[in-house]
Order: structure tokens, then sequence, then C-alpha cells
């Protein structure tokens, strides 16, 4: 095989280069632009939203009182690192929950990865979730869905296995679950573990790893690139084709057991797995891909900023500006601002995105207050595009009042928005909005601008993405942030 230099790889795979550029107004049209075609049924059997809200609440159980100890504290500092991923100080949050050292890192991490928490630099504060999570059952779920989403990053991956085979399994493992999914019941693990083995195989062959004469088939893998948890080790035995599967089988498993989202059972013969109510709904809605936002738009008017927001978030832009100005005909525009910018400066990425196009109906009487906002880091490119279009910019022009970083900024927060409540497929396409021309210098300037959701972004870009080449080098690089590295 030709060899390629470490820092080549991925710019010349033409499968990471970034084609059909879009601008950032159309990107940001995309998040408000729905779709409105009638969700699928669930399948015979799966339980009420309420009762697999109360399940995802009772696996996030301790995430949800450290996140709230974090909150209390207000805005714990982050420690130095001891494990994956950065925590809170242990002693004092150990002793106030009644926890394990252990149990603190662990839910820490869970925390993080499911909205939970987000770091602002090394304070942790507390996420629009969490502030939700009593009453709205839809942001529990999708809290959720990041974890099970993210199992390989809070899961050690076993010893003595090669890297490249550890994201094999891991790109293979849709499969074994769509399997679990329509098999409505146990299936063994043996029989799982010959599927997986046959899904390896056939990604290989995807790749076109045929080896040359003096490469053995270990040798022919393309360089191995670091693992998501362990470092480069020798490759193991080769097993059916496939280098240390039987582990590697045990270890998804035991990390989707971990979030929830399946049971291991010790049968008389053989093990068994079985996808747990919240795992079986959750393969069905990847599978079907739809949007699970609960959103109400009755009662517009009389609602508060925000709940209004989320009313007409369903809503054409039409329809939605008649809605703004009937909500703001009740109020008086002083108030009526401020209370968008209240809630545009809240965590949540789509209603910031709505605030201010809310304000785009507001118009002149809001100009003072939308220009105070640019000196605020996380307002700023949203309050730069709403005054170049007051002044009359083109709003498919008006990005380039915004510096690289800031537009890079603004790509993730829209990104966070579509994660949020969108569609798979609207992550997938707002990928082509951004203004870098290829994946890795997007994710490379992603790491720079330190966005709070930068990790909840790349590990939902990774699952919703086709390409199994981008979404690898996507999760590569959610793994490096949410572990700090480079």
């Amino acid at each position: 095989m030709t060899s390629r230099k470490p820092d080549e790889p991925l710019a010349r795979n033409s499968r990471l280069r970034l084609v059909r550029p879009r601008s950032l107004a159309t990107a940001r049209r995309a998040v408000t632009t729905r779709r409105t075609r009638p969700a699928p049924r669930p399948p015979e059997g799966t339980p009420p939203r309420a009762e697999l809200a109360r399940q995802a609440r009772h696996v996030l159980a301790d995430a949800v009182r450290i996140a709230r100890w974090a909150a209390v504290e207000g805005g714990a500092r982050t420690a130095p690192r001891t494990g994956p991923g950065a925590v809170p100080p242990q002693e004092r949050a150990a002793a106030a929950l009644d926890l394990t050292p252990g149990q603190v890192r662990a839910g820490w991490d869970r925390a993080r990865l499911a909205g939970l928490v987000e770091l602002h630099g090394d304070t942790a504060r507390p996420g629009w979730r969490l502030h939700a999570w009593d009453r709205d059952d839809s942001a529990v779920l999708r809290g959720w869905v990041a974890l099970f989403d993210a199992w390989s990053l809070v899961h050690p991956a076993p010893e003595g296995v090669a890297p490249s085979a550890v994201a094999e399994v891991v790109e293979a493992l849709p499969q074994v679950l769509s399997l679990l999914q329509l098999s409505q019941g146990p299936v063994s693990v043996p029989a799982l573990l010959d599927l997986l083995g046959q899904r390896v195989e056939e990604l290989r062959g995807e790749r076109c790893e045929v080896p040359t004469p003096d490469q053995a088939p270990e040798a022919a893998d393309r360089t191995p690139e670091p693992s998501d948890r362990t470092p480069e080790a020798p490759e193991a035995p080769a097993e059916g084709g496939v280098d240390g599967l039987p582990a590697l089988l045990d270890w998804a498993l035991e990390g989707l057991a971990a979030v929830g989202a399946l049971t291991l059972d010790s049968g008389a013969d053989e093990r068994h797995a079985t996808l747990t109510p919240l795992g079986n709904w959750a393969v069905w809605v990847k599978l079907e891909q739809i949007c699970v936002a609960a959103q109400s738009p009755a009662g517009n008017i009389e609602q508060s900023a925000g709940d209004m927001l989320r009313g007409c978030a369903r809503l054409t832009p039409g329809p939605a500006r008649d809605e703004y100005r009937a909500w703001l005909a009740a109020r008086t525009l002083s108030s009526a601002v401020a209370e968008l910018l209240a809630v545009a400066r809240g965590e949540d990425a789509l209603l910031r995105g709505l605030a201010f196009e809310a304000l785009r109906v507001v118009g002149a009487p809001a100009e003072a207050e939308v220009r105070a906002t640019v000196a605020e880091p996380s307002l700023r490119p949203y309050a730069l595009l709403w005054l170049a279009e007051y002044e009359g910019a083109d709003p498919d022009d008006a990005q380039e009042v915004l510096t690289r970083e800031e537009a890079t900024w603004l790509w993730v927060d829209t990104a966070a928005a579509v994660a949020d409540h969108g569609e798979s497929a609207l992550l997938v396409r707002h990928l082509d909005s951004a203004v870098q021309g290829t994946v890795p210098a997007l994710l490379d300037e992603i790491r720079a601008v330190g966005h709070p959701r930068t990790v909840q972004v790349l590990v939902a870009l990774a699952a919703a993405h086709p390409d199994p080449a981008l979404a690898k080098a996507v999760r590569r690089a959610a793994f490096q942030v949410h572990t700090g590295g480079a």
C-alpha cells in the first residue's frame, strides 16, 4: 500500500471534502424551516413517552445529582484531569452526595455528554436540559439519546486490542442494534458475534483493504489511529479474520448496558442480550430518523417569550413572523425586547436563533439593545448579523461581517440547535454550510473556538452521517475535545 503522511490522510480523502457551500443565513433558516410530515408511530408495545422519560431519569439519576450539586456551588471549578473528562472537586462532591470518587467521575462524564452541564473555560454551568429536567420529557429523552450516541466515550475499550479494530466495531455496531431491535427479544451473544464479524468484513471490503503479497491480513489495515480510549497496543491474535472481536463485542454490549440501552443475562449455555424499552425506542428513532422534540404552537400570544418561540419553532418563516408580530403587539416593545434577549442568553441554541428572528420583526426599536449585546461572546455573531441586515445588507451576504472564528462559533451553535431539535438528515445537510472547505479544517477550527456544546455536536454528527470515513473522523475529534486532546 502507498504510505501517507500523518497530517495528510483526512485532507486527501475526497469523502471528507465539503461541497455545495451555502451561506450562514441559509443554514440559519434551515433550523426553523421544518418539514410538516406526520411522525411514524413507534412499534407496538413501546411504552408511553412519560414512561420512557422516567426510565431515562433513572439511568441518569447520579448525573443529575452531580449536575445540580455543581449548579448549587454557583459554577463549579473543574479540577485537573484524573480520568476521562474533567471533573468537579471530587472530595466535596463525593462527601455531599454520598458517592465514591469513581461514581463522581462517571456521573460527571455522563452529565457533560447528556448536556446537563456545560464547560465555560474552567467553570461548569448547568445546561438547559438540567433546567427542564423535571418538566420536559423530550429534554430528558434527548439527553439520554445524546449519552446513548456517546456510549464509546464513557466505557474504556479492552486492553491489548488494535485501535483500528475498536473503531471498526463502533462503526459496525448499528447493524447489531438493528438486529436486536427487529428480534424484539433476547439474542444470543454468539449470534451477535457472527453478525458483527460479517459486518466488519464488509466494511473492510468496502474500503478495498486488499493485502499485498508480503503483508499479513492484519498488516493490510490502514495506519492505526488514536483510539477513543486505549493507547496503541499490539494486535491480538486474529479470530475469524477480525482481531479481538469477542472482547470488543463484550465491551460494546457492556457499554450499552451501562447507559441503559440493553441488558445482558447469562443463560444455561450462553449469554443473551436484550434491548431495554429505552434502547428499543432509541434504535427505532435512529432507524426512522424522526424528530422527537415536543413543541406546542397553541396559545402563543399569552405565553412567555421562551414558550412562544418553542411554539413557533415548527412553523415556516412566514407564519412564524405573523406569530411574532401578534406576540409583540400584546406587549410594550421595551419589555418584549428585554424578554427576547433574556431567552437568547439561555442555553437552548434553537431559541437563541429564534429570538433574533423575532427581533428582526421588531426592527429599529431593538437596535440599541441588540448593539449592546455585541460585547457578549455567545450573542455577538447573532447581533452582528442582525445589525448588518438592519443596515441594509442582503441576508445571504450578511455573514461577511463575521470573522472566521465568529462564523465557526455560529456554525457550532446552529448545529447544536439542529442536534437538539431537528432531524438527523438536517444535521448532515448543515455540514455543507460550513465556511471551511474540508472536514479536517472544520474540525480544527471547531476545536479552537471552544463552544461549550462542541462535544455533543460532534457526537450527534458522527451518529447521523452515513459516510463511515467522515463519521469516524468526527467521532475521533469528539473524543479529542472530550478528553482535552489536541
